[in-house]
């Protein structure tokens, strides 16, 4: 993958606070977000209601303003092209995009969706409108998808199936999807309708809300190729080897537990490369409406 010599955001911080709590996806059944954008219907008209969940708390965060450090500034080059993509994608739609902050933290952070371990993983919270992102990611995608310590990124024949650069920058994108989800109203219209469901029928939406998230990382890397021509061969192999590495029934193996798929949140291996392409082949946010006529 090709980043170097871009813009990097100006929305990265780090934080020194202490722990973190999942919060936010994506999704909406007959989804708000994809009526304003296909037929220009307003999503706080649509859902009666303007705010997304907000919450308390913050965290105690510094600038990186010049940082070195190699990891920083792929983050900030990957932030940045979700922004100049998703401004875009706005501004065809008659609207202006909100851009998120995304925090860099070791260990824990605090968030507007409560605090825990980095064991959550990278992580979206509405209430703050910030992508919560541990530093150890980075060695956790190298070591467990099989990329080695030294890569840097520049594309070739050792980036080839493997957990690159691309395949992180995919996951981010995962989480900034999440982000426009809550921009269009589609997370709290999700979140209203899972309390009034079953358990199962809960985890199905939440599975449909991350399966639109990564459609909307196919969307991105998409429109982000029209404008950067960022791709290197072998990165599309990496992102799709990623997202099957994480669906919910290869974890489960993974973990010697059975595969039920009535407990699964995020989508197997299948779904998430299925939905991830889809945005990708189309680069249309119109092909991601994972709700329609699911329940």
């Amino acid at each position: 993958m090709k980043w170097q010599g871009r813009r990097g955001s100006s929305n990265v911080r780090s934080s020194t606070g202490g722990g973190k709590m999942i919060g936010g996806g994506i999704g909406g059944i007959i989804i708000a977000g994809i009526l304003w954008l296909v037929f220009g219907v307003n999503p706080m008209t649509a859902l009666q209601t303007g705010q997304a969940v907000t919450g308390g708390g913050s965290e105690s965060s510094t600038e990186l303003a010049t940082s070195t450090d190699r990891d920083t500034q792929f983050v900030k080059v990957v932030l940045a092209d979700t922004e100049e993509v998703w401004h875009q994608i706005f501004n065809e739609a008659g609207s202006t995009y909100q851009e998120p902050s995304l925090i860099l933290f070791n260990g824990q952070v605090s968030s507007a969706c409560g605090s825990a371990s980095s064991a959550t993983g990278p992580f979206y919270c509405p209430g703050d409108q910030t992508v919560y992102l541990d530093t150890s990611f980075f060695v956790e995608m190298r070591q467990n998808l099989g990329i080695s310590g030294d890569q840097q990124g520049s594309g070739g024949e050792e980036n080839q199936g493997k957990a690159g650069d691309f395949a992180q920058a995919y996951v981010i994108a995962h989480e900034v999807g999440h982000h426009v989800q809550t921009l269009l109203g589609i997370s709290q219209q999700v979140n209203e309708a899972r309390q009034q469901v079953t358990q199962a029928q809960s985890n199905k939406l939440s599975v449909l809300q991350e399966l639109q998230a990564d459609c909307f990382a196919g969307v991105w890397a998409q429109r982000n190729q029209e404008r950067v021509q960022f791709l290197e061969a072998g990165d599309i192999d990496e992102a799709v080897n990623a997202a099957s590495q994480i669906g919910d029934d290869r974890l489960a193996k993974a973990s010697g537990g059975a595969v039920v798929p009535d407990n699964f949140t995020h989508g197997t291996s299948q779904q998430r490369v299925e939905w991830f392409t889809r945005g990708l082949e189309s680069g249309n946010v119109q092909s991601c409406d994972t709700f329609s006529g699911a329940l």
